[in-house]
Formats: structure tokens, C-alpha cells, sequence
């Protein structure tokens, strides 16, 4: 379960929060999509989530364990439980497909065999298997710079599953793809989320491909919650409330 309590993050130099009293909790099993316009806080949500952005005020806590009072050690181990997709894949270019996927098990290795590219002959069978579950078992041994932005996405999300994860995280994982290739990556993790009984969170722009896979929506705007429930109630108005600005709803 993650808990997200009271929640409040600014910024050096801001004079108005990222985030403002936050209040939700996740269940395993729930395929969420958080919605909002650019600087809603979506990002901010994520990073304080993984751990990467330190609250102002408030808790994240991870199966009872507060994210935000760890130290670095402890926020590393709780990370191996946490997959992440990234917006603009953070693969290096130059490694094939299995080798950038191999480093999704960096966390649970010592720093030496990292650095020297060791792996055992079963770390090397998992990450074949991922390879093979988002189906790019062709091209295992290609450089990825080589690769799709479509394929890209493949690597991360293999790359996330190589942890054996059971938080999910996405942070605008198909922004940069076409409607077709973002349709098809999206499919791809409801099929990984249902497989491997998963937390799925996901900031996602594109309403009508959070509505159709997401199980539960919740929409943020300047910082704060504005949504939270099934996408059959967000309607017209939630849309509205959620994308468009005060002037633009006065002026329309």
C-alpha cells in the first residue's frame, strides 16, 4: 500500500507550492493515471513518491515505511520495489538492448560487479525473459540508439520489470510517441500490471488513453487534487476543471 499524507512540496525561491496537502492512498492492483496540465505537479508527485523529491511538509509512506524520513541507503533498498519509465527513456545509446535492461538490476548488486559489467547466467536468463515478454526478442543484441522511440519505451518498461517490481511508476512514458505506438505501449502495461499483480501509477497528458486503461483517475491542478475516483465519473465539467484555465473558462 502507499500513502501519501499531507503532502506539500516547494521549491527553492517559489513563492507557491508544487504540491499542496496531498491526500491518497493506493491499493496493489489499481492502474492509475494522474492527469493535469504541464506544472499541475504531476512530476513532483512521482519524484516524492520515489523518493527522489524530499517533502516540504507531509509523509510518502511505502508498506508502512516513510519514505521521507529514510536516509539515502534505506531510500535505495525501498527503490528496488519501485519500477520507473521515463519520459525520455534515459537508455545509453551505445549498449544493446540487453545490456541496458541488465542495469535494472543494479540495485540489488554490489557497486564493483556493476562497474566491471558482470553478470550471473540467471541475472542474464531474467532479463532475456523480460526482453522476450515486450517483444523484443529480435532485436536483443541491437545498439538501442539504433532503435524507435516505440522500441525505446520497450526497453524501459523491460528494464523496470527486470527489478521484479511492485510499484510501477511512469512519469509521461508515451509523450514523446505517436497516438498509435502510445496506444500499443499502454496495452503493453496493462498486460505487465495484470501479469505481475501490480501498482501501476502513471502521469499521462493523452485523457481518452488514460479513460480507457486506467482503473482509477486522479487529476491535479496548481498543486492540488482536484479528482479522484473511476473514469466513468469524470466528465465534461472534471475535463474542464482539470485543463482549462479560469480565463479560458470565463472568456468561452
Amino acid at each position: 500500500m502507499l500513502k501519501i499524507k499531507d503532502l506539500s512540496v516547494r521549491y527553492r525561491g517559489s513563492r507557491e507550492d508544487a504540491l499542496s496537502s496531498i491526500n491518497l492512498t493506493f491499493q496493489t492492483g489499481e492502474f492509475v493515471c494522474i492527469l493535469g496540465q504541464s506544472g499541475a505537479g504531476k512530476s513532483t508527485l512521482i519524484r516524492c513518491i520515489n523518493g527522489l523529491q524530499l517533502p516540504s511538509t507531509g509523509t510518502v509512506s511505502w508498506n508502512n515505511q516513510d519514505i521521507s524520513t529514510m536516509k539515502e541507503e534505506q531510500i535505495r533498498n525501498v527503490r528496488r520495489e519501485m519500477g520507473m519509465i521515463f519520459q525520455h527513456f534515459n537508455l545509453i545509446p551505445r549498449l544493446s538492448v540487453l545490456q541496458n535492461v541488465l542495469t535494472g538490476m543494479f540495485g540489488y548488486r554490489n557497486t564493483f560487479k556493476n562497474l566491471i559489467g558482470w553478470f550471473t547466467d540467471e541475472e542474464v536468463k531474467r532479463a532475456k525473459q523480460v526482453i522476450s515478454d515486450v517483444g523484443l526478442n529480435d532485436l536483443m543484441y541491437r545498439r538501442v540508439e539504433h532503435l524507435s522511440g516505440g522500441q525505446k519505451q520497450r526497453v524501459g518498461i523491460a528494464r523496470a520489470l527486470l527489478q521484479q517490481p511492485k510499484l510501477l511508476l511512469g512519469d509521461e512514458p508515451v509523450s514523446s510517441l505517436d497516438p498509435g505506438t502510445s496506444n500499443h505501449i499502454f496495452t503493453l502495461l496493462q498486460e505487465m500490471h495484470n501479469r505481475h499483480r501490480l501498482l501501476t501509477i502513471i502521469n499521462v497528458h493523452d485523457f481518452e488513453l488514460a479513460r480507457r486503461f486506467a482503473t482509477r483517475l486522479v487529476a491535479l491542478k496548481d498543486g492540488k487534487v482536484i479528482f479522484d475516483g473511476i473514469p466513468e465519473d469524470f466528465k465534461d465539467k472534471q475535463f474542464n476543471d482539470t485543463y482549462h484555465s479560469i480565463k479560458e473558462k470565463v472568456t468561452t
